[in-house]
């Protein structure tokens, strides 16, 4: 047997692991996984919810949902942490510094997650599905970090 080609790549072994990830998330309207890599080492993880010790959407609503917003807008009347930022907020309660990591995300990051993760000096942003925020990709652009779209390399 070759394990060269039964073994994922290294993109692949973290897309997949973002896409666990995101099954814990408490989101009505999308469910989405992050992971924060350095050095091929995983730094921390996050999925979107509720804050820490709050209700889920699952058991007071989603305001947005009853509002009818379209996808991609008001994100702030949303009571729900993104994963980009919960994976950024839990390597800063860990004292893990983010700086020059990659963050595999299965969805593209909004604006608001695209200024955390520039300040936050995440050096590439690895992503599934897109997501559609022109803002935030000419954001990531501007500030020099490396956008990649996550492509699973058939092996034959």
């Amino acid at each position: 047997m070759n394990t060269e080609n039964s073994r994922p790549s290294w993109d692949e072994y973290f897309m997949r692991i973002a896409h666990l990830v995101k099954k814990r998330s408490t989101c009505l309207r999308r469910q989405v996984g992050a992971v924060l890599v350095k050095n091929r080492h995983i730094l921390s993880t996050g999925y979107n919810g509720a804050p820490k010790g709050l209700p889920h959407c699952a058991e007071v609503g989603c305001l947005r949902q009853q509002l009818n917003i379209p996808s991609g807008q008001r994100h702030e009347i949303c009571r729900g942490v993104h994963a980009e930022q919960n994976a950024i907020i839990q390597a800063a309660v860990f004292g893990v510094s983010t700086r020059g990591a990659s963050l595999y995300v299965t969805d593209f990051p909004c604006s608001i997650c695209a200024k955390m993760i520039i300040n936050a000096e995440i050096k590439e942003v690895i992503y599934d599905a897109e997501y559609e925020d022109p803002i935030s990709r000419e954001l990531l652009e501007q500030a020099g970090v490396k956008i990649r779209k996550y492509t699973l390399k058939q092996s034959h």
